[in-house]
């Protein structure tokens, strides 16, 4: 069986090229991969990147990629990402946006939430990615 996903971008909507997003996604049938917020914590939760927001988000999709992966999925496979970002300001996005993009690269983009937020659970984080995917059952 294979999965059948539609990445939507509705003539109503904004264009979301250079976004790192696509509006619309759905996907049938399959088995769905949830996965929690991905931090910059190592295997020995040790924060990476210190204060430095691309080496966090680097961590994070690494650790987002060693996730699908142990569930049987890659980064074609996701449907859905959220992001949360402490302090988050516009110029984030300038960092975040191309990386993402090349975590995605050769597949349709996921759609996507972007929050900024006050604090995470552990006060030295400074990004948070979860994913949905869905995979062949």
């Amino acid at each position: 069986m294979s999965i059948v996903r539609r990445h939507i971008s509705p003539p109503g909507l904004f264009s979301t090229e250079g976004l790192s997003f696509t509006h619309v996604v759905t996907s049938s049938p399959g088995t769905t991969v949830y996965i929690s917020g991905q931090t910059a914590w190592d295997p020995d939760r040790q924060i990476v990147g210190g204060a430095d927001l691309r080496l966090q988000a680097e961590q994070a999709l690494k650790n987002l990629s060693t996730a699908l992966d142990a569930a049987g999925a890659s980064p074609a496979d996701v449907v859905f990402v959220r992001v949360y970002v402490v302090d988050y300001r516009r110029e984030h996005a300038a960092v975040l946006s191309p990386m993402l993009a090349a975590f995605f690269a050769g597949a349709p983009l996921p759609a996507s939430t972007w929050v900024g937020v006050q604090s995470l659970a552990v006060p030295d984080f400074l990004i948070e990615i979860e994913a949905i995917a869905v995979i062949a059952s």
